[in-house]
Formats: C-alpha cells, structure tokens, sequence
C-alpha cells in the first residue's frame, strides 16, 4: 500500500500545484487512499520531495538532481532492453549484451521501491516481486519505460 501510495504522490505533485501537506492529504484521500498529514509528512520526507518556486507560491517536486538522474536512467533502459516477460513473481529483463547492470540501475531508481529484489548478469536483470499481479503491473510499467514512454 505504501508503495502504491508513493507512485501516487509523484503522480499528483507533477499533475498539480500541490503546496501544502493538507492539500495533498485531501487529494490523496479523494483518490483513495485514507491517510493523515503525518502519513503524508513521512511520505515526503521518505521521497525526498523538496519546495520548489511555482507563480506567486511553492510547489512539492523532485529535487532537479533526482529527475535528471532518472531522465538519464530512463533513456538507457529504453535503449538497452530487447524484452521484458514475467512467469509467476518474477520478471525477466533481456538486454544488449552488457547492459543488464545499467538496466537493473535504472529499475533501481524508478520502481525499487515496489520490488523485493534484483540480480543483472551480463544481458539478464531477474527481478523478483512479491506476487504475480505485482510482477503483471511492474511488466506494463517497464515496457512502457522500454518503449520511451
């Protein structure tokens, strides 16, 4: 729940203006997701999220170091990978030969918090989730990540 409720956090800050703790608080709650100001204090502390300057006020993001580190990330990945299929929990990234490390870098810093755990050989990353639908929806996520998307 807590990793769904994090996708969702950077979900509404880079939609909206999002200023205040209570604010993201109420539009976490219309979204389905129940949870206090201090849930959502942690939650920001535990992503990082900074203040930045938005028009007359400020706005939650990721600091500029963290989305240029993911941009790069994501532009090898799309690059790097031939396919991506999952059996039961666990998902099998194939690679260019010798990209599985830059690869399981990039899952790292984008999904990492949603898996268990990854092993990258040479042109394989075996990533392990806690359940099949986990490993279905983590499969879309990093086809769509492989397609530029």
């Amino acid at each position: 729940m807590k990793n769904k409720r994090h996708a969702k956090i950077l979900d509404i800050i880079s939609q909206s203006d999002t200023v205040t703790q209570s604010a993201l608080t109420q539009k976490l709650c219309e979204q389905g997701f129940p949870v206090t100001q201090a849930t959502v204090s942690r939650d920001i502390k535990e992503l990082g999220l900074v203040k930045v300057a938005a028009g007359k006020g400020y706005k939650y993001a990721l600091p500029a170091n963290v989305v240029a580190h993911t941009s790069k990330h994501m532009t090898i990945f799309s690059q790097s990978v031939i396919s991506v299929e999952y059996a039961l929990h666990t998902i099998v990234v194939k690679t260019l030969s010798g990209m599985a490390q830059a690869a399981g870098a990039a899952v790292d810093s984008s999904i990492g918090q949603q898996i268990l755990g990854s092993i990258a050989g040479d042109d394989t990353l075996i990533i392990v989730t806690e359940s099949e639908e986990r490993a279905k929806e983590l499969t879309k996520i990093l086809r769509d990540m492989q397609a530029g998307a």
